[in-house]
């Protein structure tokens, strides 16, 4: 009996054993031999735009629709870019640039036809294959980029504005507004000035100098009019500024006025801001208006409960600074919103037409800290960047030839394209992560009110294959030797 047990033990333990060593075998080869192919989840195309050094100027906006695959994600090698649409942030007013007196007078050069194309070119909304610009700048007086030096309310002082007229503005300027609302409804405008009148100013002119104290009431009241008879015809202001760059006065070399710190407060707290409640304007009030190395003060004027009961937004410059403290004011402020207000190319850099790569940069570091809208400066400029009555060699979003009227576009405008053709107003941007990438890609993303995915990535070195990670699904895309690429899914 017990023999008998036994060698059905024994016959049960070989067959274990064989067992074993087969499962043991086939897990060696399985480890050994190529990986399993991943299970793949289809979630339809993905629009994508690219535009690289490589392409001629009219390739640059082309879209494609591409069938991207997503698997579940692992173990990846790749350089990965996380999106996080759980994850949302600051909401997106819009994009677009500066109707300058300058801007105008070039736009008012071209024929009818010429224009007409150029401003769908523009405004028309992406869906419409134009930029979709809908979120621009007007000047509230003289620029430095203008056919001359003007305000609205020239002469001898004048406190009781009974010579306020924007005349000046109705013969190119107002039409050019108006066409491009035609085309975009959406369209936001907001104004700021240069300088005030030069008869409120400490040197009585429009050029240099600084503000006086005593003529507070009746610049607020400049303002009001300003707005009220831009309404008349048939032009909102979203909102103002209170000075172009309050913290110099160029020199005296073009249309400035310095505001310390202290005048722009009380401007705001006591005459601007009330005066707009009193009028029933729902215009908003933005500060600073000026570069990024402001910070300290932009801080601390906000520490003033008149002033940030009136004070909607900090608008910024690029040209001195650090773009990441704006992220220092949002910290100390967080119900502040910020705008990107001003930056443009230089007309004489040889780069003027293909250096999308720095401006695409730029707009994505200025979101990522906070700024809701992108205004980049000067719409339109001709070839030797004119008119212009300063010191500074700007360049247009595109150019117009004074001779020949022939249009040529800037990396500015490509680098926008990526942007206002893609993200529409009311998406929020959302986190996105770097994992496993280096210093040469930089990211940015954001959720359309569709539910629409947009993701645009800058690659500053070699072509490279990457993985887009959302959740549990990853898939990859190449993003070609210095390139910017914008990709947008549902």
């Amino acid at each position: 009996m017990h023999t008998r047990i036994t060698k059905i033990f024994i016959v049960i333990a070989l067959v274990l054993g064989f067992i074993l060593s087969r499962v043991g075998h086939w897990l060696k080869r399985q480890s050994s031999g190529p990986a399993p192919k991943p299970i793949l989840l289809h979630y339809g195309p993905m629009r994508l735009m690219q535009t690289n050094s490589e392409q001629l100027p009219e390739q640059r906006l082309e879209q494609q629709a591409v069938d991207v695959y997503w698997r579940f994600s692992g173990a990846n090698t790749k350089e990965v870019i996380s999106v996080h649409p759980e994850n949302s942030l600051q909401e997106i007013v819009g994009f677009g640039g500066a109707f300058t007196d300058a801007a105008c007078y070039n736009f008012d050069l071209l024929s009818e036809d010429a224009r007409a194309e150029l401003f769908s070119d523009l405004f028309s909304p992406a869906s419409q294959g134009g930029l979709g610009l809908n979120f621009c700048r007007v000047c509230i007086g003289s620029s430095d980029y203008a056919t001359h030096v003007y305000s609205y309310d020239e002469g001898e002082p004048d406190p009781e504005l009974k010579r306020f007229s924007i005349e000046h503005d109705q013969k190119y300027i107002l039409p050019c507004l108006r066409q491009a609302f035609a085309l975009n409804n959406e369209m936001l405008f907001y104004g700021s000035p240069w300088s005030p009148p030069g008869w409120m100013k400490s040197n009585g002119s429009m050029l240099g100098g600084s503000f006086q104290r005593k003529n507070f009431a009746s610049y607020a009241n400049y303002f009001v009019k300003f707005i009220d008879s831009y309404k008349t015809e048939g032009i909102n202001i979203y909102a103002v500024t209170v000075q172009n760059e309050v913290d110099t006065d160029q020199d005296g070399k073009m249309p400035a006025c310095l505001w310390p710190q202290e005048y722009e407060v009380d401007f705001v707290s006591y005459h601007l801001g009330p005066l707009f409640e009193k009028q029933g304007l729902e215009t908003q009030i933005w500060i600073i208006d000026h570069n990024y190395n402001l910070w300290g003060r932009a801080v601390a004027s906000l520490e003033t409960p008149a002033l940030a009961k009136y004070a909607s937004a900090i608008a910024w410059h690029g040209y001195v600074g650090d773009a990441w403290r704006i992220s220092t004011v949002h910290d100390a402020h967080p119900k502040i919103d910020h705008y990107w207000t001003e930056g443009g190319p230089d007309y004489t850099d040889p780069n003027y037409q293909s250096d999308y790569i720095k401006w695409t940069r730029t707009f994505t570091t200025n979101l990522s800290h906070w700024c809701r809208g992108i205004t980049v400066w000067n719409l339109a400029l001709d070839q030797t960047g004119r008119p212009n009555i300063g010191p500074f060699p700007c360049g247009g979003l595109v150019t117009i030839n004074s001779i020949t009227k022939e249009v040529t576009r800037s990396g500015q405008y490509y680098a926008l394209a990526h942007f206002s053709k893609f993200i529409e107003r009311g998406a929020k941007r959302i986190e996105s992560k770097a994992l496993k990438t280096t210093q040469e890609i930089s990211h940015i993303a954001f959720l359309n009110p569709s539910g629409e995915r947009v993701l645009v990535l800058t690659n500053l070195g070699p072509e490279k294959t990457i993985s887009i990670e959302e959740g549990k699904s990853v898939a990859e895309i190449t993003l070609t030797k210095e390139s910017v690429t914008t990709l947008a899914w549902q």
